[in-house]
């Protein structure tokens, strides 16, 4: 455990990642106890508690977790533990509620968190509420940039804006599409992969392997009449601090905020116009044409994914071994627009991004092939992610991203510094 898990050599070009660190149970505990533990964690979108009694309950780094809009129409998050023994309090997955029952003693709890009943209540002391250890106990801290919440296990942890660093403007580029606001859209994509969860950080910022790996979604798009424009696949990669990346770049397929293919027609052409102009008048001719034409994969560290491709995909995934993840994916969209806008918008993030798409497969199992390599680490025991190390600017296929992250996830478990910064 003394060597190295990074090679970060800047004058030589070379930045290499001990496969070590991918399979290591014991590097598998530091990361909850140094990452998960003491990050800003995404846990839900502002719009999905719209009113009063809305909740989700949702696990988050192997916690369950509460999130709530209480009768005062303010926004918390709770440990979904009971004080009493420790039970599950709320086992719906969402819904709308003035309180929740721990079903193992009967103890109720308003949708604020207080105590609202405690069965047998007479045979405990009079005081025994007055210090609040009877309420749910709220998380250490929880703050939203842009309509996205983020919570932490740890109290004294730096502000959630000085945190997001400069992925706060990508932010605002998925939150601005439409003066209306965003919505999540339907349910949850929920799956596994048995890899290390570092991969799917990787993979989701890597332009690298788009032609390779998804050469079969490529072709279907080809082979689809008025599927593409003449739009070529190209563009950069962004340190945006604190361990988050982003790759930014065109590309020839559709994306139903305003960037129009021949399929969607005139009547599509038309409206898609119509928005574009909206765009122009709200935001101005530059960031428009940014947030309509241009894809963008962006990881916030540790684990938030958000990709505004074809469609936008909100994911998080969480380790439950060195060798075992957990997903869980979101669609999110602008939330007035036109039927036919939303029915691309579902159907293009079902067909590419979700488990059963083109993509998500193919991204499977590419990972799981990895993890299985690393078996061979004690012989071949560095993974190489030095593409582009030496360029002025990073393409969107080189691997800056990755460096950006690993930098972060190698600071946080040494302490050493990295050795080399682009």
């Amino acid at each position: 455990m003394s060597d190295p898990l990074i090679i970060d050599d800047l004058e030589r070009g070379q930045f290499k990642v001990a496969r070590r660190s991918f399979t290591s149970q014991a590097i598998f505990e530091q990361e909850r106890d140094k990452i998960f533990q003491n990050c800003w964690l995404y846990l839900g979108h502002e719009s999905e508690l719209r009113e009063p009694g809305d909740f989700v309950s949702r696990t988050v780094a192997n916690q369950n977790l509460l999130f709530v809009r209480g009768r005062d129409n303010e926004i918390r998050a709770f440990f979904n533990v009971c004080p009493h023994r420790g039970a599950t309090v709320c086992r719906e997955k969402k819904g709308k509620a003035k309180s929740f029952q721990c079903m193992y003693h009967g103890w109720v709890f308003k949708n604020t968190g207080e105590i609202a009943h405690l069965s047998g209540e007479p045979a405990y002391a009079k005081d025994f509420k007055d210090e609040g250890n009877c309420n749910l106990r709220s998380l250490p801290r929880l703050d939203q940039y842009a309509g996205f919440y983020f919570i932490s296990f740890k109290q004294d942890i730096e502000p959630l804006p000085d945190y997001l660093a400069g992925a706060k403007d990508y932010l605002d580029i998925v939150a601005n599409q439409s003066s209306a606001g965003m919505e999540i859209v339907g349910g949850t994509q929920e799956y596994s992969i048995r890899a290390n969860w570092k991969l799917l950080v990787e993979n989701s910022v890597d332009g690298y392997h788009a032609e390779s790996t998804h050469a079969t979604y490529l072709d279907y798009l080809m082979n689809t009449n008025g599927s593409l424009s003449a739009t070529r696949l190209a563009g950069k990669g962004y340190d945006l601090g604190n361990g988050h990346a982003v790759i930014e770049y065109s590309a020839p397929w559709g994306r139903p905020i305003a960037q129009w293919i021949p399929m969607w027609g005139e009547k599509g052409k038309e409206e898609l116009d119509q928005v574009y102009a909206e765009l122009v008048e709200r935001l101005g001719e530059d960031k428009a044409k940014q947030m309509a034409t241009l894809n963008r994969n962006m990881i916030i560290f540790p684990n938030l994914v958000i990709n505004d491709i074809m469609a936008i995909t909100v994911r998080t995934f969480y380790p439950t071994a060195p060798d075992e993840m957990m997903i869980n994916g979101f669609a999110l969209g602008v939330a007035d627009e036109s039927e036919w806008r939303r029915e691309y918008r579902l159907s293009n993030f079902l067909e590419f991004i979700g488990p059963g798409g083109f993509a998500t497969p193919d991204d499977v199992e590419a990972l799981e092939h990895c993890q299985r390599g690393f078996q061979a680490a004690a012989n071949a025991p560095w993974n190489d992610i030095s593409k582009g190390m030496k360029a002025k600017q990073a393409s969107f296929d080189d691997e800056l991203q990755m460096r950006a992250f690993w930098r972060e996830w190698n600071r946080r478990l040494s302490t050493e510094e990295g050795v080399g910064h682009e």
